[in-house]
């Protein structure tokens, strides 16, 4: 077995690379993959409709 030693900060920027080179339907795809196994594991099921989704973050104003 080899083993690389590979610093986060270059593991980040692949990961965001490989990401960008995909195409928006897939990444949007895997999002909403991730998001209704996220709520299904956090409530049990998936919810009908969502409360209310944040769109922009304090310190971006």
């Amino acid at each position: 077995m080899v083993v690389g030693h590979v610093k986060i900060d270059e593991e980040d920027l692949r990961d965001i690379q490989f990401w960008l080179d995909r195409p928006v339907s897939e990444r949007i795809a895997e999002v909403t993959r991730l998001r209704r196994a996220y709520y299904s594991w956090l409530l049990g099921t998936y919810p009908q409709h969502m409360e209310k989704t944040v769109t922009q973050r304090k310190d971006d104003i």
